[in-house]
């Protein structure tokens, strides 16, 4: 079933912030995101005909009608402004209508009060706010009951307890907008694969008109109406930034690897990523992956090298960290620490309420982001689920690898996420059912009994003679001498040597 689309109708250069942030609630939050989509009429393609009133042909697809009024009435677009054009037409159409009226009354302009003196004599009912962050309860309460009386949708008790602690959780600070950051000045690259996962069209309209849209319709970027352009918010800067630490320092993120179990002043690596999110997350793990040790293990034919700590783990954590920090805590950093007998990760700020340390040592919680705009593009880039399953999944991973499970502790206003390693003891580490090894089950299906027997023999002393295979294998030489010399065209090993004592070595990269 398509989902009801909701037109936002305000003056949208004096409303930009209360636009976002509508759009970025219906989402993210787990119930209305099921069944709404926003409509801001900036985010919609140009039209493929000629229209007097563009605008009214959008919101005759709409099912659900929003007005937020403010003090300017906006520009005349005939008799009246667009604003009131698409009040009238949205009553015309007998769209459930929802009426929100920011400020007191004393500053708004004359015609601003003959409208709502209309909106009166229709008897609509409206809310009146503040600023965005006390619009964002009132708007779900008014969609959750018009989603029930007009439509029969009701949520369930988990997602409606979801929905109100997402908005209570709710960081200020992703909403930032950044008029110094024009989209245009992202990375072009992370811009272009969100665009890919989302903006519909593309190839048929140019790229601006395809992504800016939908990334401003996710509050990753805001319009200057005035100017006609897109600007970064600061999770759009966060996600898409080419380096975001520039503008907000404390988003760089620290990694340190240490040559024993203790903090040092000389630590044997160091590294401050600063750019987009999941470019910093890929940077951290390679961190990891060069500071700690890939015992390699014989199996079957295979000499598979083995993470010291699983990579999904370290992943979930990392994605967690960067999706749920307080970003408003500026004199906090992201850090990763690498031990010999563990990996440390320490975000800045402690679970908002109402998750506990409690609840995600037992998995039982209701997903609950700080940063729901921000949670909600990594997501969209598959870097996570928001299902609540991530504790779980890291805990699964330690386990599956062979190791003890991640604790979860709070320590000076960091949440920190422990993984305590083999510390030495490799032979305790599993080999995953997806490990990758030398040889493919294509090659192997390619190699006779002999030629595994050597490929085996090979991994386990780190090279093979000519008499070797002929001791072991009891064939004749020239057999020997096919069976090896096809091994090298298949690129398993090469020759070292000449004559008696030429012998044959693993291959560690094909050429």
């Amino acid at each position: 079933m398509s989902k009801l689309r909701v037109f936002v109708s305000s003056v949208q250069k004096e409303l930009e912030a209360e636009r976002v942030a509508i759009a970025s609630l219906i989402t993210t939050d787990p119930f209305l995101m099921q069944h709404c989509e926003p409509v801001l009429w900036e985010k919609e393609p140009a039209p493929a005909r000629p229209a007097d009133k563009p605008y009214l042909e959008c919101l005759r697809s709409c099912q659900i009608y929003i007005l937020l009024i403010f003090n300017d009435y906006g520009q005349l677009d005939g008799d009246v402004s667009a604003t009131h054009h698409e009040y009238r037409l949205a009553q015309k159409l007998k769209l459930p209508t929802l009426v929100f009226l920011k400020g007191a009354d004393d500053a708004r302009k004359d015609t601003t009060r003959d409208f709502i003196n209309e909106i009166k004599q229709h008897k609509h009912t409206y809310k009146r706010f503040i600023d965005r962050e006390d619009l964002k309860p009132e708007l779900r309460r008014g969609l959750l009951n018009l989603l029930k009386t007009e439509f029969k949708f009701e949520p369930s008790a988990d997602e409606s307890a979801g929905g109100r602690e997402q908005i209570e959780a709710s960081s200020t600070f992703e909403s930032k907008p950044l008029p110094s950051v024009p989209w245009s000045s992202l990375d072009s690259s992370q811009v272009s694969g969100f665009g890919s996962l989302v903006a519909a069209g593309s190839a048929s309209r140019g790229f601006q008109d395809s992504v800016c849209p939908s990334m401003h319709a996710r509050g990753l970027l805001w319009r200057d109406t005035a100017k006609g352009e897109f600007y970064a918010t600061a999770a759009g800067l966060l996600v898409f930034g080419q380096s975001p630490a520039d503008y907000f320092p404390q988003v760089v993120l620290l990694a340190d690897a240490y040559a024993g179990t203790k903090v040092s002043g000389k630590p044997r690596g160091q590294l401050n990523i600063n750019a987009p999110l999941a470019v910093a997350i890929e940077s951290a793990l390679q961190f990891v992956d060069k500071h700690t040790f890939h015992p390699t293990r014989v199996v079957g034919i295979n000499n598979v090298a083995l993470d010291e700590y699983p990579q999904r783990a370290l992943r979930e954590a990392l994605v967690n960290a960067v999706a749920h920090r307080n970003y408003e805590d500026a004199s906090r950093k992201i850090m990763v620490e690498v031990f010999t007998d563990r990996v440390v990760i320490s975000s800045p700020g402690y679970p908002p309420a109402p998750l506990t340390l409690a609840k995600l040592r037992r998995g039982n919680y209701r997903p609950c982001s700080r940063n729901p705009v921000i949670a909600q593009t990594l997501a969209t880039f598959k870097l996570m689920e928001q299902r609540g399953s991530g504790f779980a999944r890291m805990r699964d991973a330690m386990l599956n690898h062979g190791l003890d499970a991640p604790t979860f502790t709070e320590q000076d206003g960091y949440f920190v996420v422990t993984f305590p390693g083999p510390d030495g003891n490799y032979d305790r580490l599993k080999v995953s059912a997806g490990a990758a090894g030398l040889i493919t089950p294509a090659i192997e299906s390619q190699l006779n009994e002999r030629q595994k027997k050597i490929m085996i023999e090979v991994q386990k002393t780190g090279f093979v003679t000519s008499g070797w295979c002929r001791r072991n294998l009891d064939v004749v030489y020239d057999t020997i001498r096919r069976d090896l010399i096809a091994l090298v065209q298949l690129g398993l090993i090469k020759s070292q040597g000449r004559g008696r004592n030429a012998r044959y070595v693993l291959k560690q990269s094909r050429e």
